[in-house]
């Protein structure tokens, strides 16, 4: 495979230990570096007190600026073989730009979760009735959908989400390409180095309160969910953790009942492995849920809804209880608590779902292999998608003067 320039356009300076997207932006770049592929990540986020810095591995890291011709100059010096967007609307701000200096260079978008899925689930949960395929149909979802037909590729992380996009958005299946979380295999001194069931205490939730999912399913836990936990389970506490804790999550903290909000894990590895069983209660939400990842990877079964566990496990068994009503999810949470041999079970259904749906070495070659494929004619490729080009066309002539004039005013 020839060394290849790759430029990656972040939303942020990926932090893997905030959240999913940073773990899998991470993954990503140490796939196409072991590719041997020479990487450069723009963004024009702030620098952030907990961004991993990617120039540890040897990458370039260029600030960049947004509705500025300097970009034009920029990428049109460095002139890559790939473009990678990190989510739709950077395509949107970038992609126009990219197509106009580098043309004959791929364009990949990675999706991190379907958005406009999410955001239709949390309208339905707002308004209290049922998420029904009418609620896709929004103008959040013709923006990112616009955004995969613009590009030659979108990776898409969750199964469940690819067969929406085809099923229900119609797209191409040649546009899309399934790579889930890429991990190493658990084995047997992994698993050597988990405390046991009676070595564990408590019950943990993880997740950046930034995310509204994970912020709904701790207002959730409080109100609704532990008090008949801990009705039954007296002793038991459920420790919060999450990065940017703000006032009103500070304010759910509660020692009185046991409900313990901790912020910030400075080892999320750590405090999940100590934890008997993680709860993820998510209403709405999209993609792979990085917690109950990390929760499989430190042998911790959890409760979650079909909506946590969705796109999550294919056809292996859960590392836990499914349930969806309060009730459901508390007793849930009591019974894997405390019945030991259930446990175990589920914390081997963990390691087979790992070691299977989530492999490094399984899917990670296929991946830049694919990559290559398309490069090797994109011409064709791009031709048996007219409406992308299209919808490229009308871009080029919308969002491009829209940039244009935001750039003149600026100035």
């Amino acid at each position: 495979m020839n060394s290849q320039k790759i430029l990656i356009i972040g939303t942020v300076w990926p932090e893997p230990n905030s959240s999913a997207a940073g773990s899998r932006m991470i993954q990503l770049i140490e796939l196409f570096i072991s590719t041997g592929w020479k990487i450069t990540f723009a963004s024009a986020a702030s620098d952030s007190e907990f961004a991993f810095d990617v120039q540890t591995l040897g990458i370039e890291k260029v600030k960049i600026e947004l509705n500025d011709k300097s970009f034009d100059e920029f990428i049109s010096k460095l002139q890559p073989d790939i473009v990678f967007f990190d989510r739709f609307m950077i395509e949107e701000q970038f992609g126009w730009r990219v197509a106009e200096n580098c043309p004959v260079a791929l364009r990949l978008l990675d999706t991190i979760d379907l958005h406009c899925l999410r955001k239709a689930r949390q309208v339905a949960l707002l308004d209290k009735r049922k998420f029904t395929d009418a609620d896709l149909f929004s103008d959040s979802a013709k923006r990112e959908i616009a955004s995969i037909l613009r590009c030659d590729c979108s990776l898409i992380i969750s199964d469940f989400e690819m067969n929406t996009l085809k099923d229900f958005f119609k797209i191409d299946n040649e546009l899309l390409y399934y790579i889930p979380f890429l991990l190493d295999n658990i084995d047997e001194k992994d698993k050597a180095n988990w405390p046991t069931f009676e070595e564990r205490s408590h019950f943990i939730t993880i997740g950046n309160f930034i995310h509204e999912p994970n912020w709904d399913a701790v207002k959730y836990l409080k109100t609704d969910i532990w008090p008949l936990i801990r009705k039954q389970l007296p002793n038991a506490e459920l420790h919060v953790y999450g990065a940017y804790t703000s006032q009103k999550v500070n304010e759910l903290n509660d020692p009185k009942t046991g409900f313990y909000i901790k912020g910030r894990a400075e080892d999320a590895m750590k405090v999940v492995k100590n934890a008997r069983v993680s709860l993820a209660p998510l209403r709405f939400g999209a993609g792979i849920k990085g917690k109950l990842v990390e929760a499989m990877q430190c042998g911790t079964p959890s409760v979650t809804t079909d909506i946590g566990a969705e796109g999550m496990h294919g056809e292996y068994e859960w590392n836990g209880i499914i349930a969806n009503t309060v009730n459901e999810i508390a007793e849930a949470a009591v019974k894997l608590y405390s019945d030991k041999s259930l446990w175990q079970r589920f914390q081997k259904n963990g390691i087979v779902i790992i070691n299977n749906f989530y492999s490094k070495e399984k899917f990670g070659k296929k991946l830049t292999e694919h990559i290559v494929f398309l490069q090797s004619d994109l011409k064709k490729h791009r031709l048996k998608n007219f409406t992308g080009a299209m919808l490229m066309h009308h871009t080029l002539a919308s969002t491009k003067y829209m940039s244009k004039w935001i750039e003149e005013k600026n100035k």
